[in-house]
């Protein structure tokens, strides 16, 4: 698929996507006999996942770096895993400040709530 469907399937801008080229997240990108690239199911299973990690914060400087083990082949398994685990730790201390935030918050809504029935009863 050329790339601007390939921007439609994955909700990738082309900007975006050139982007990643440039910067090594993609890699191999074929190209038909015009010079155009040309993008297959694994490119967009592979965005896919680079999407998934930046929609958790993993900084683009680490998916780079697990992206460059990828590209080593299966002898990296073990360094990309610990990628993945290091940032599912990080990811967990995020959520679990989040959970802290939202339960502020819902206290200081039930505290709004009980001035306003009050004010409302008074």
């Amino acid at each position: 698929m050329n790339i601007q469907k390939f921007s439609k399937v994955t909700n990738v801008s082309s900007y975006t996507i050139r982007y990643y080229e440039k910067i090594g997240l993609l890699k191999n990108i074929s190209r038909n006999s015009s010079g155009h690239r040309w993008f297959t199911e694994k490119d967009v299973i592979w965005i896919e996942f680079i999407k998934r990690l930046k929609d958790t914060g993993m900084p683009l400087d680490n998916i780079k770096k697990y992206a460059d083990l990828r590209d080593e082949g299966a002898s990296t398994s073990e360094l990309r895993m610990q990628i993945l685990q290091q940032h599912a730790v990080t990811l967990e201390q995020k959520i679990t400040e989040e959970q802290f935030h939202l339960k502020k918050l819902k206290e200081k809504i039930v505290h709004y709530s009980e001035i306003i029935e009050l004010e409302l009863n008074a």
